[in-house]
Formats: C-alpha cells, structure tokens, sequence
C-alpha cells in the first residue's frame, strides 16, 4: 500500500497487517554489533534535595495537602510555580489531563459545547473533552507539526473553547491564532505538558492564553511519576479550578489569594477530587531550578542532531518558528523518499534492532497520537494534511541527560536504519559513520 494519495483518505492503516508482511523483509542482519544505542527512557535521579522532605513525610504519614497548614509541599510547590512563571495563581493536581478537564469546568463549559483542538495531539486531550461533556473538533496540522492557521480559522466560528496543544513542544503561530480567537471571544487553554521553558517571541509558553496546563509524568521536563499543574492570571477562574479539584468546605482558604472568589462560589459548584499529595510535590519541586539547565541541554542536543539527519537524504527536521525558542525533550523528523508505508515501517523495524526506538505516529501500532485510534469520539474525520504528515512523521526521545557519544550513537542508528532500508532499491552513497571528538 502506498501513501501519498491512497494514505489521504479513508480507513486507518492496518498496522497489524503490515506489520505481519514486514517480518524480516527489507532489512539486513549484519549489524549485530551495532545494537548500541542509549537508553532514551531513564529519566534522571531525582535531585538529593527531595530526601530529607520526604523522608520527614514518609516518618508521619503527613501526605495530604490539605493538613491543617498554608505551607503544605504542595502550597510551596504552588508558590514557586507560580513565580517561575510570572502568574499570580498556580494550582497542583493530579495530570495534566486533570488540569485540561478543570479547565474546560472552570470555563463554564456546557454539554455538547465545541471545542477546538489541533488533530495531532495526544489521546488525553480529546478525552478531557469528552469528560467535560464537550464535543472536540480537530484542525489540520502540517507537516511542522502546528496548526494549519487557515483550516483553523475556517473551523473557528461556532466554537466555545479553544485548546491549542503545543505537541511535542512544536508552537504554533500563537499570534494568529490568539487575534483570531480575541476577535470572536473565544477563550484559549494552551497545553504545554511538553513546553515548559519554552518562549514565544519572549513569553513563556502557558501564560498567552487564558490558562496554561503542565504536566510532571515521567517523560517530562519536571518528574513527579504523574501530576500537573494549572495556571492563569484570571482570580475567578483560579477560584472555580481550585473548588473543583477537591478544595471541599473551607479547605480553599488555605489559597492565599482569590478569597473574595473563593467565598462567592463556596458550595456552588461540583468536586472532582484530582489534588496532588504532597509526596509528589516533594518529588517535584526540587527539579524547577534544574529547569533551565534542561532547556539549555535538550536544546543543544536536538540542535545537535537534527542538524545531522537535515543532512541526509532520507529525514528532514523542520525548523522552530521564528518567535519560537524550544525546550524540547525529543525530536521529530519526516522520511523523505520513502515511497511505501512498508518502506516506511521497515526502517522503524531496523532502528529499533539497532537499539534506537522510532515511532512513526501512523505506522504504529495503536498509537494515542493518531487521530483515527481515538475511537471513543465516535465519528470519523477527513483530515489528509494531518494524515499525510501522521504516516510519515517519526518520533524519538532525547533526553537532556545525553552526552555526545550517546547523541552518535543514536544518530548512526538511525542512519544506518534509513540505509538498511532504502539499499534494497536503490544505491546510496557510502556514509562515514559520526563520531563525538574526545
């Protein structure tokens, strides 16, 4: 099967089917000794400051946040999130889904509001939607990972909520689509679970629109194991998002700010319960002031990579908008000249037995980031760009952590995917493989 035209429309690929048709075809085994690749999905110690906080917690059982004090782990936690960010109010809880989902409550939405939502993202996101008793409507997104401006601006009238999803921490055009939505008084929730230190023409990302959600899961810049937090400069929403995530009775004045708001809508509005405790907190908080040392490093080495495979043949990086300075965690790159979804899965297949786990979004197998896997919307969307890019568009994590000889190792892996691949029907220069200088 083929992409291009036949991958635009229609049914989700077979993946299954492919995969069944792909065993051991187009790949050579002659490279045994080359299974070097790093570990890409260790995360890194947690910072020695935690263990006393922690170990005085785990010593009274003292784990929820509400325990009779404003200078709970999580209060803090809250405090230096804020101040990191410049907002005056930051609320803890459990995911960033949870934050998305309180949100969309705090926001007031209604049942069977739109909301609008790039087409590349991650399964939560519609799910939130969907929890909040609204309807998601997907925008195409192109080949540089961001909202088609134009496609989002025909879908935008009639919508309640916008969600912008900065999607492996790819910005889209945040001008345009806040002129956009100001114009018509549409609300905007930015999505940053992947950008935190990430700047938009100066401004941290999660401050432009109305609220800004972040996530602490595992694979992000900030390790909790799970959690998130919401932010905003607005006191009433603040107010509602924090009632809403379990601050039941008069627990809410233990929120220094927003009492006034607070007051108003004490007994008014639903529970939900998804409170951080103040074990993760404790995780967490010493990691903002490592924040900027990852930024700094993950630039570098997605910098450093993506420079090589722009120079191959066979991928293309695409570049930051010109606003936009990334903190990226990992890389996304489009195969070029991969004339088949075989092809295509063949060179996943060889990376990975070269010890470098490569995902392309729409070749594998019930992945959460592509759109025709979310099932539970329960229609069907005809979105070729999105599509297109889907069936191509590879995904690899890139840790800070990583040191140069673990970047070559990586990136010869890939390389050398491409190659084990694309030798079969075609000749392809001798590369010289990269390596770090001592």
């Amino acid at each position: 099967m083929n992409n291009g035209e036949q991958q635009s429309q229609g049914a989700a690929p077979d993946v299954r089917q492919l995969q069944d048709r792909l065993a051991g075809a187009f790949v050579r085994t002659d490279h045994a000794a080359e299974k070097l690749g790093p570990s890409v999905y260790d995360a890194e110690a947690i910072p020695e400051r935690a263990r006393e906080e922690v170990e005085a917690m785990l010593a009274t059982g003292d784990l929820f946040r509400y325990r009779g004090t404003a200078d709970s782990s999580v209060a803090k936690l809250e405090r230096e999130f804020a101040e990191f960010m410049g907002v005056p109010f930051a609320l803890a809880v459990t995911s960033c889904s949870s934050a998305l989902f309180l949100s969309l409550k705090a926001l007031d939405i209604r049942p069977g509001d739109r909301v609008l939502i790039p087409a590349f993202t991650f399964a939560a996101v519609p799910s939130a939607i969907v929890h909040a008793g609204g309807v998601p409507e997907l925008v195409e997104v192109g080949d540089n990972y961001r909202i088609d401006v134009a496609d989002f601006e025909r879908r935008l009238d009639g919508a309640r909520i916008v969600m912008i999803s900065h999607m492996r921490g790819h910005t889209s055009d945040m001008d345009a689509i806040m002129r956009l939505c100001d114009a018509r008084g549409i609300p905007v929730i930015e999505d940053a679970a992947h950008s935190l230190g990430t700047l938009w023409n100066g401004r941290k990302i999660g401050t432009i629109g109305k609220i800004g959600c972040f996530s602490f899961q595992s694979y992000k810049l900030m390790n909790a194991g799970e959690g998130g937090m919401l932010i905003t400069d607005d006191a009433d929403l603040f107010a509602r998002a924090v009632i809403m995530s379990g601050a039941y009775e008069h627990n809410w004045k233990q929120h220094a700010a927003a009492q006034e708001r607070f007051r108003f809508w004490q007994n008014k509005l639903p529970l939900y319960n998804m409170r951080l405790n103040n074990l993760s907190a404790a995780v967490v908080r010493p990691q903002l002031k490592e924040v900027p040392r990852r930024v700094r490093d993950g630039r570098a080495n997605h910098d450093y990579v993506a420079a090589i495979l722009n120079a191959s043949q066979w991928f293309h990086v695409p570049p930051p908008l010109d606003p936009e300075a990334r903190a990226p965690d990992s890389i996304q790159f489009n195969l070029r000249g991969f004339k088949s979804d075989e092809e295509a899965a063949a060179f996943q297949k060889a990376a990975g037995e070269r010890g470098v786990s490569v995902q392309i979004f729409g070749l594998s197998e019930d992945n959460a980031r592509a759109y025709w896997n979310w099932q539970f919307l329960g229609r069907d969307f005809d979105l070729p760009k999105t599509k297109r890019m889907l069936m191509r568009a590879c995904d690899v994590r890139l840790p800070a952590r990583l040191g140069k000889k673990e970047l070559d190792l990586l990136v010869n892996a890939i390389l050398g995917a491409a190659e084990d691949v694309m030798k079969t029907n075609a000749q392809v220069p001798e590369r010289r493989s990269v390596r770090s200088v001592a």
